[in-house]
């Protein structure tokens, strides 16, 4: 009996007693996820850093023989003889092309007829000039018969100058008939065959000097601004090694340039300026016509960088978070330049020694308190290869 009462009698208890343990053991486990969640996370940190900067602008380039010009022929007639093949090199004077010179021969032959013609005048003239003023010295005839011989004399001599200008115009025709090179260079395309009849003015090919070229490029105008006071504050690095050239199959050209000129405008619809520099071609690689990029180098002295990683945009403007000395992360707009291997050269907005969220911005929030670790960066062996391209 007393067993069966004390058995009923503590049953409640154990029951309550079981219950407690669990909502205590319950109670324990959503403090520790709450303490777990509110936990600070670990993310990376870098401290910005300022480095002297070799920074290079790449833009599209035209590429043009130093001449290039078109041969055409000066007189008309059949094409006799071709003396060169496409894509040879000539020197200046060389023959090239060979017209019929038959015609222009025979009208060599015919002022050369006339001005033998016309200096017999001449001579005919003085004899009848001489015998007018001897009879006019007896007396004989009257003066005015002077006059009229003299005028004869003066047409025949006009005669003679005349048909000297037409032999020289002969002479020149028929010189014009054996085409020559105008200057050293590469023979191009030769659209016509022996045997065709050509007009004058006609084209019988073109020929490139191509010792050295000319290269045309646009420069936007806040860039041009830029490496105009780059090179100003740091004349010793501003050399005509800076300008290199990046050939089609995007390798460099082995041979360094420099910039001749540039124009006296900013073009109104591109708001660029376009500037002329020269290459040697000594191997005759870059033809006329090329395309490829050419490539500016400055040195930006104690250049602001931050790792393109470490910044995210809304509403195109460049953010970071920047911590502050309790570990706080705060946003943060900045400026960014020139893109320079991995990392953006900053204009305004940040300073050296700020430290900065490098990666996994996603996660954060402003305002949100961290646990900073240093961040592993790659470190950069050499100067980066690009920072604009236009």
């Amino acid at each position: 009996m007393n067993s069966l009462f004390r058995r009923v009698l503590l049953r409640p208890f154990a029951l309550a007693a079981a219950a407690g343990g669990l909502l205590l053991s319950g109670c324990g486990k959503g403090q520790a996820e709450t303490a777990k969640a509110d936990a600070a996370p670990q993310v990376p940190v870098v401290a910005l850093r300022t480095t002297d900067q070799r920074l290079y602008h790449e833009h599209v380039a035209d590429i043009q023989a130093e001449r290039n010009v078109e041969v055409r022929a000066k007189v008309r007639g059949f094409l006799d003889h071709i003396f060169v093949d496409e894509g040879k090199f000539v020197k200046k004077g060389q023959a090239l092309f060979q017209i019929n010179p038959s015609e222009y021969q025979n009208q060599l032959a015919s002022a050369r007829a006339a001005e033998t013609s016309a200096e017999a005048e001449v001579a005919s003239a003085r004899v009848q000039l001489g015998r007018v003023q001897l009879l006019v010295g007896k007396n004989i005839i009257a003066k005015t018969e002077t006059d009229l011989a003299l005028a004869n004399l003066r047409t025949a001599q006009s005669h003679v100058a005349e048909a000297r200008a037409r032999q020289a115009t002969a002479r020149l025709n028929l010189n014009y008939t054996l085409v020559r090179a105008p200057f050293d260079g590469i023979i191009n395309r030769i659209p016509l065959k022996v045997g065709s009849l050509i007009e004058d003015t006609t084209l019988l090919t073109t020929v490139s000097d191509l010792s050295q070229v000319l290269v045309y490029f646009e420069v936007p105008e806040n860039e041009y601004l830029e490496l105009t006071r780059l090179r100003q504050e740091h004349p010793d690095q501003s050399r005509s090694d800076t300008i290199a050239l990046v050939l089609a199959d995007g390798s460099r050209y082995p041979y360094p340039g420099y910039i001749e000129t540039s124009e006296g405008e900013i073009d109104e619809n591109t708001g660029s300026i376009a500037f002329r520099a020269r290459f040697d071609n000594p191997q005759h690689l870059l033809k006329h016509g090329a395309t490829g990029r050419v490539r500016l180098t400055n040195v930006v002295n104690d250049a602001l960088l931050v790792p393109q990683k470490a910044v995210f945009e809304i509403q195109d403007k460049s953010y970071v978070y920047v911590l502050d000395s309790n570990n706080v992360a705060h946003t943060r707009s900045f400026i960014p330049g020139t893109r320079t291997g991995d990392d953006y050269v900053v204009k305004s907005g940040l300073k050296r020694g700020e430290r900065v969220v490098y990666e996994g911005t996603q996660q954060m929030k402003d305002g949100m308190k961290v646990v900073p670790r240093k961040a592993e960066v790659p470190q950069q062996t050499e100067a980066p290869a690009v920072a604009k391209v236009h």
